[in-house]
């Protein structure tokens, strides 16, 4: 039996997203988000308040970094969504955690994620109903070589990724492959003659 839960945000898994920025002065910002994600073959769309620090960091630079947040720092990761580096001068600097500029955007890379996305903005909108949308162009993917396979490809078990439950607002770990993309449905294709 089904059951009806009215309106909520349920979309299981939700990606756990980690955008840094720089203020005015080079500080370094990270912000945890899950409304995003990839919204083409070069492109991230970015859903978030435009009462945020990182937005207004976006707006000048016009450059982010998205990371894929590991359990291995899972802990920095929830505490860049729970505080706001307007409220806290020395956000970043309370994890420990390492930065670096970006070569390629003007965004800081944050060295301790696995996975990082070096992105430009494209776009800028406001949308009809109060939100704000990043759209960023990927410039570039670096990867940490301890989670790259033997062919130099990102290997998805090595990330230690985990994912936001939205359901309990909780965090999971995701890694374990069970299938392969456009081949495991391929008994429904139907051959025609």
């Amino acid at each position: 039996m089904k059951k009806d839960l009215g309106v909520k945000p349920y979309v299981f898994p939700m990606p756990v997203l980690m955008i840094a920025t720089y203020d005015e002065q080079e500080k370094v910002d990270v912000m945890n988000m899950a409304w995003g994600g990839i919204c083409d073959d070069n492109m991230v769309a970015l859903n978030i308040s435009e009462e945020h620090q990182t937005t207004d960091n976006i707006k000048k630079r016009m450059a982010f970094t998205l990371s894929i947040a590991d359990t291995l720092h899972l802990k920095e990761s929830d505490y860049f969504g729970t505080v706001s580096g307007r409220n806290v001068a020395d956000k970043f600097e309370r994890t420990g955690m390492h930065a670096v500029k970006s070569a390629r955007v003007d965004a800081p890379i944050i060295l301790d994620y696995p996975l990082t996305l070096e992105c430009k903005v494209v776009e800028l909108e406001h949308t009809v109903n109060g939100g704000f949308r990043v759209l960023g162009e990927i410039i570039n993917v670096i990867a940490d070589s301890k989670v790259l396979d033997e062919d130099g490809n990102v290997d998805p078990t090595k990330l230690n990724a985990f994912v936001f439950d939205q359901f309990q607002n909780g965090y999971y770990k995701i890694g374990q492959k069970v299938g392969e993309a456009w081949k495991s449905g391929r008994k429904y294709i139907k051959k025609t003659k």
